[in-house]
C-alpha cells in the first residue's frame, strides 16, 4: 500500500516531528525487524535511519514500488526488501513476524487498494507483529457540516474538490478514521493500545499545491471537457484563495494528526 501522507497529509504535521514522537515512545527498545506496512517516501527514510536489524516495506501500487526503490537503493542491505502487494490476499508476507510495525497513514489510503477492509487491517497485521505496532494517521478533515473557522473551511473545501475530481475520475477517495476508532479497533484486534497523541495540524503551500494538482491529473482524464473546464476554474480560484491564506496567516490549521503504539495482547 502506499502511505496516504505522501499525497494527502503533504506539510500538515512535519513528519520529523511524527517520527520523533515515535523514536520517544520506542525508548531504548531494539528495533529489530521493521515492517513499513504502507510504505513511502518518508517513512523510508525515517527507517533507514534507524538502528534495524532488515526492513520489508510493503505497497500495493507498482510504480510506488519503483519509486522506493529508487530512494532507498544506495543504503539498502541484501536482507532488505520491497514488497508489492495487497493486504486483502491471505498469502501477502505469510508466516513472517516482525519486531517493529509501522502504518504510515495506511489505514486511510488501504480503501482504494483494499475497499471496506479498513474494519480487518489491524487483525491482518496481528500476527505478523512480534513487539510494536505504530499506527500514524489523520482525523477525518472533511465532515458532511462546513467548519465555522475560515482556514479549516479552505481546507473543508479543497478536500471535497478532490474527492470529487477523485470519484469523477472512476477512483475511491481516501477513508480517514479518528483516533478512538483506531484505539477500539486494536482492541478488538488483539492489541493493547499503550500511547495515544494527537498533533495540531497546519497545511502549508505544499499541502495546497499537492491536492490542487491531484485534481487537474484526473480533470484531464473527464470526458465531459465542459465539466472538466468549470471545475478547473474553481480549482485554481481555490488555490489562489488558499495560498494567499497561507501568506497572510503562515498555514491552515485544520484538524490533527495521530500517532498510537500498541502491542499485542498476551493471553
Amino acid at each position: 500500500m502506499q502511505a496516504a501522507g505522501d499525497s494527502v497529509a503533504g506539510d500538515s504535521v512535519a513528519a520529523s516531528t511524527l517520527f520523533a514522537h515515535i523514536e520517544a515512545l520506542h525508548g531504548d527498545r531494539s528495533w529489530g525487524s521493521v515492517l513499513d506496512a504502507g510504505t513511502g517516501s518518508g517513512s523510508i527514510r525515517w527507517i533507514q535511519s534507524l538502528s534495524t536489524e532488515r526492513w520489508t516495506a510493503v505497497t500495493g501500487a507498482e510504480g510506488h514500488a519503483l519509486q522506493v526503490q529508487a530512494l532507498a537503493e544506495a543504503r539498502r542491505r541484501p536482507a532488505d526488501r520491497i514488497v508489492l502487494g495487497n493486504w486483502a490476499d491471505p498469502a501477502l508476507l505469510a508466516g513472517e513476524t516482525y519486531d517493529t510495525v509501522l502504518a504510515d497513514y495506511l489505514l486511510g489510503a488501504i480503501d482504494g487498494f483494499a475497499p471496506y477492509f479498513q474494519e480487518r487491517l489491524f487483525a491482518r497485521l496481528r500476527p505478523l507483529t512480534a513487539g510494536r505496532l505504530y499506527v500514524v494517521g489523520i482525523d477525518p478533515y472533511v465532515p458532511a457540516d462546513p467548519p465555522r473557522e475560515r482556514a479549516a473551511h479552505i481546507v473543508w473545501r479543497i478536500g471535497r474538490l478532490r474527492d470529487s475530481c477523485l470519484l469523477l475520475a472512476g477512483e475511491r477517495p481516501y477513508r480517514e478514521y479518528p483516533a478512538e476508532w483506531v484505539v477500539e479497533n486494536l482492541r478488538r484486534s488483539g492489541f493493547e493500545p499503550v500511547s495515544a497523541e494527537r498533533f495540531p495540524i497546519r497545511f502549508g503551500r505544499r499541502f495546497v499545491e499537492a491536492q490542487i494538482a491531484m485534481c487537474a491529473q484526473r480533470l484531464a482524464r473527464l470526458a465531459d471537457r465542459a465539466l472538466a473546464a468549470a471545475l478547473e476554474s474553481h480549482a485554481a480560484a481555490l488555490r489562489d484563495e488558499a495560498l494567499a491564506h497561507v501568506e497572510e496567516a503562515g498555514s491552515l490549521p485544520c484538524g490533527h494528526d495521530y500517532v498510537i503504539a500498541a502491542e499485542p495482547r498476551r493471553a
